[in-house]
């Protein structure tokens, strides 16, 4: 049984940092990409970032880029998102899950398995 377990969302100031983790168990975690995506009450999901099998792929939406950094450890089976000068629009909550494949498609439909989510609120 595949799980996907976020943590490290919570409250934080404008401006601050932030850094999620997304723990996945019950599959071969080194052989997919793992991707974040956030959705606001009455907004549609969107891709906020994502890293390939071998981490030597990475993708940002252009609103984060500059801020958010992806990166993965395979060993602990781990994504972290490290979010850092966060805006009140990054409010959200913050959903992790794995592509169907080693590669980042980012295509919500075809995500293999998701996260419960996780709460990041940026204060103003």
């Amino acid at each position: 049984q595949v799980q996907v377990v976020e943590s490290g969302g919570g409250l934080v100031e404008a401006g601050g940092s932030l850094t999620l983790s997304c723990t996945v168990s019950g599959l071969s975690f080194g052989d997919y990409a793992i991707g974040w995506f956030r959705q606001t009450p009455g907004k549609e999901r969107s891709a906020v970032s994502c890293i390939n099998w071998n981490a030597k792929m990475t993708y940002h939406t252009d609103s984060v880029k500059g801020r958010f950094n992806i990166s993965r450890d395979n060993a602990k089976k781990t994504i972290f998102l490290q979010m850092n000068g966060l805006k009140s629009e990054d409010t959200a909550m913050y959903y992790c899950a794995v592509e169907e494949s080693t590669y980042c498609r980012l295509e919500i439909a075809r995500m293999a398995f998701w996260g419960q989510g996780i709460q990041v609120t940026v204060s103003s």
